[in-house]
């Protein structure tokens, strides 16, 4: 694989952070909201400094937006107490943003206005609200839009550092790939786990305590409801928050054996206490179990146009908007007969959801009635309206294939193996800015 594919990485941290009903800002608009990280004293009214980076201030401004941004991320209403126990850990994920961002610009790496507003725009796909919705909304919980544009510009920038040091070491050569294969024949029956984690660093020994809190309290948060792919998003400190805290289908001999152990026991769906792990502690959510090279499982590949109301559907009282949209719909099943010409209705209708979601495995689709339809709908045949809050679909199955989706290709194992090496990388190289840079922690502030 490429050494392109932390980039792509970024494109699935996005997705995951859509959960946060988030909107891009116009191109012009991202350079003027989005200035480098401050380097004075903080200069509004009541916030105070609570870290010193190489120079570089991080206010008590700075950790209340990013942790208002994590409950308003959540959707959940989260206490003062909460929200409290939170900003200590958050400091300190700032200041290895900071670090972050200081090589970044060591290196001379330029983020361009352009990119942050693409990759917020890519957030904006996946949700459907208006850049004046979202100025209200972060306006009304408290949080500054300064505080996202520069998580993206941090995580844009930090990417491209991770590409560059990789160089050659990002090439995975057919005998990495092979020699990969040989253990992975000797794996076929084993149990196999799908793991999302989110993983909290220490630092030093002496935070071992406070990042334990740090992780009981966010563990109580997802027990309640709280996205995992947003609170990884948030707060992880791996690679794998680039992916939501994915990390696929693992074999235990894939995982810390304290997190392997753990897996075999937890039932689906659980969400673990926290994990002691070299470097810091892990939270565990197993998403799935099967046997490694067994697993039968019909896979889809669709079209689709998407066309949004301009309000919420009241079924008893729909907008003339949503007529019209709901007539367009009922024409579109009536004349479509290809995935190629859906593709085109997509692209002139402006669909606001891509046209090609990508391959579905059917058996995980829900709700039944829609799993139903998918299997049975001929390939040559547009589906019905399928009418949302928020708009209707119109799709069409382009293939339908029943495949043992537990093994792996080729790029499958190039990218497992390349997500290794940008893992083991990434900690090493943020352990080192770490351990060179000049910190000073305020006591107001961690």
């Amino acid at each position: 694989m490429p050494v392109s594919a932390p980039a792509r990485r970024l494109s699935a941290r996005l997705a995951a952070l859509a959960v946060l009903a988030l909107t891009p800002l116009p191109l012009a608009s991202a350079a003027q909201a989005a200035p480098g990280p401050a380097t004075a004293a903080p200069d509004q009214p009541g916030t105070h400094i609570v870290a010193v980076v190489n120079g570089e201030v991080i206010s008590s401004g700075d950790v209340d937006n990013r942790t208002r941004l994590f409950a308003l991320s959540t959707g959940m209403p989260m206490s003062p107490a909460v929200l409290d126990r939170l900003k200590p850990q958050i400091t300190r994920q700032l200041v290895d943003e900071r670090l972050r961002m200081q090589e970044v610009q060591r290196r001379k790496i330029v983020i361009q206005d352009q990119q942050i507003a693409a990759a917020i725009r890519e957030v904006a796909e996946r949700n459907r609200m208006s850049y004046e919705a979202l100025r209200a909304k972060l306006s009304s919980d408290g949080v500054s839009m300064r505080t996202l544009i520069d998580q993206v510009r941090t995580q844009l920038g930090w990417t491209q550092v991770i590409r560059d040091q990789l160089a050659e070491r990002g090439v995975i050569t057919d005998a990495d790939v092979a020699a990969q294969q040989r253990i992975l024949e000797q794996q076929v029956g084993k149990p196999e786990y799908r793991v999302g984690e989110i993983f909290i660093p220490v630092d030093d020994p002496q935070n071992t305590a406070e990042a334990q809190r740090f992780a009981e309290t966010v563990i109580t948060e997802l027990r309640a409801g709280a996205p995992f792919p947003v609170v990884a998003a948030q707060f992880s400190q791996s690679q794998s928050a680039l992916e939501g805290g994915e990390l696929g289908w693992v074999q235990a001999n894939q995982l810390d054996p304290s997190v392997a152990r753990l897996v075999n026991a937890m039932p689906i769906g659980a969400i673990s206490n926290p994990v002691k792990v070299p470097g810091g502690f892990s939270i565990v959510n197993l998403q799935g179990k099967r046997e490694f090279g067994r697993d039968i499982g019909t896979i889809l590949t669709i079209r689709q146009t998407f066309l949004p109301f301009t309000s919420p559907l009241n079924p008893q009282a729909p907008t003339d908007q949503q007529r019209a949209a709901l007539e367009k719909a009922r024409a579109l099943s009536a004349s479509v007969h290809s995935c190629d010409q859906m593709e085109q209705v997509a692209q002139a209708n402006g669909s606001s959801r891509p046209a090609d979601p990508g391959p579905i495995r059917l058996e995980a689709v829900n709700p039944p009635q829609f799993r139903q339809m998918l299997a049975s709908l001929p390939p040559d045949r547009a589906s019905q309206p399928l009418v949302a809050p928020d708009g209707i679909a119109v799709l069409i199955v382009c293939s339908r294939e029943t495949r043992n989706t537990a093994t792996l290709s080729k790029e499958d194992i190039q990218r497992q193996l390349l997500g290794e090496r940008v893992e083991l990388l990434a900690r090493q190289l943020q352990r080192d800015l770490r351990r060179q840079a000049n910190i000073d922690m305020r006591a107001s502030g961690a």
